[in-house]
């Protein structure tokens, strides 16, 4: 036979070969508030990928105003969108209570995020998404603008603010039709530009 004596590696047996990110804190450790959805500052993180994932954008959210942060990146590396997340949040670390992000591997050097930001970063379960479920709906949201399949290559920083600018603009149901930005005024006194 052609494939005789071919090893073929047993589905489900084995232990996943994947690299593990270090020292993650699980979500099951995250202060119970930030289910409450009642307090300015428990963020969720993630990443949009363009087409054959080559380029990504970094996706930010406030989970009680839906406010967003949504940056250009020039890969999915875990060095270039670790900088690019201190970049965005110095700004507002004295108000940052948590980060809850995914499994993925850009998020490899999240001690560095934590020693910089002085915030807490907790881990959601593998293939467990509705743990983030605010991050994962304003994924969708930006999807309307970048669609699946579309590659990043012509997309600009001014468009991506654009689309960060009309998403805090747009009234949610779930605010009571204010959009985040008048909604983070209204309840927490949070003016943001």
């Amino acid at each position: 036979m052609r494939y005789q004596g071919r090893k073929y590696r047993k589905r489900g047996a084995t232990k996943d070969s994947r690299e593990k990110i270090c020292d993650q804190v699980s979500i099951d450790e995250r202060p119970e508030i930030v289910a409450l959805k009642n307090r300015f500052g428990d963020l969720e993180m993630d990443t949009v990928l363009g087409k054959n994932h080559k380029g990504a954008i970094l996706t930010i959210n406030d989970r009680a105003t839906k406010l967003c942060w949504i940056k250009l990146l020039t890969g999915r590396e875990s060095k270039p969108l670790t900088k690019r997340v201190i970049e965005v949040l110095t700004p507002l670390q004295s108000m940052i209570q948590t980060i809850t992000v995914d499994n993925e591997k850009e998020f490899a050097l999240h001690k560095e995020i934590t020693q910089q930001l002085k915030v807490a970063i907790y881990f959601a379960h593998p293939y467990h998404s509705w743990e983030r479920g605010a991050n994962e709906n304003m994924n969708g949201l930006i999807r309307q603008y970048l669609p699946k399949g579309i590659s990043f290559e012509g997309v600009t920083e001014a468009y991506v603010l654009q689309i960060q600018q009309q998403l805090n603009n747009r009234p949610r149901k779930s605010l009571g039709y204010l959009t985040p930005k008048e909604y983070a005024f209204a309840k927490f006194g949070i003016v943001i530009t």
